[in-house]
């Protein structure tokens, strides 16, 4: 039995990365009663920011700006971190200094897809990209940050730094964020169960899992 889930988001959407803990437990959950389930995630791409510049930006005056106010922004970030805790999720805002602009950390990612490396290996290199930004406060934008991060996870580092130096699928990136907004998807996490059900938002891990039983029925 094959779950094929299209796992839409961007690194640096805090509900990204709780939707992805969540997943993960409902995941589990399915497989205690269906232990023969073969799961395929595919990453796709999403610019939760669009018009932030290639440099990136300073992360508190955009978000309050974005935002409304600094209240308003403190205030999410409450929510955030209650919200995470019972997931297991931690979030460090305090540590973020620069809002990335993320088209290179989606352009390591796609490659690792693209060049069919193992599920194991693209979870690790999704994860370690959310960890830099929101537990580490590292910047996910930079090339030698982006970098280092790919060389831990199993990257040869010359390869890398050739890569994110060119402009290798930055062109099917855009285009697979832009088609991804032209199907409807206005926010991440949202979740494709098979091609036939979709979900949107950071649902709890039993919503999921229904989800997910719903979408491996004949159709």
């Amino acid at each position: 039995m094959i779950l094929n889930i299209d796992l839409v988001s961007d690194f640096v959407c805090p509900w990204c990365l709780l939707g992805k803990a969540r997943l993960a437990r409902a995941i589990e959950q399915v497989r205690a009663t269906h232990p023969e389930l073969e799961l395929r995630i595919n990453w796709l791409p999403y610019f939760l920011n669009p018009d932030l510049p290639a440099a990136g930006a300073a992360f508190r005056p955009w978000l309050d700006a974005k935002f409304g106010s600094a209240s308003a922004v403190d205030d999410m970030h409450a929510r955030l971190t209650e919200a995470g805790a019972a997931d297991g999720v931690s979030f460090d805002f305090e540590r973020i200094a620069r809002l990335p602009n993320t088209l290179n950390a989606h352009r390591l990612t796609y490659r690792a897809q693209s060049q069919g490396q193992t599920q194991a290996r693209v979870n690790q290199l999704a994860q370690a990209l959310f960890a830099a930004h929101f537990q580490e406060g590292r910047d996910i934008g930079d090339i030698a940050t982006l970098a280092d991060i790919a060389v831990d996870c199993g990257e040869d580092r010359t390869e890398i730094e050739s890569y994110l130096a060119s402009n290798e699928d930055a062109a099917t990136v855009k285009r697979l964020a832009g088609g991804v907004r032209k199907q409807g998807v206005e926010g991440v996490p949202f979740f494709i169960m098979n091609r036939c059900i979709g979900v949107s938002g950071a649902q709890q891990p039993a919503a999921l899992g229904a989800a997910i039983l719903q979408s491996l029925r004949p159709h």
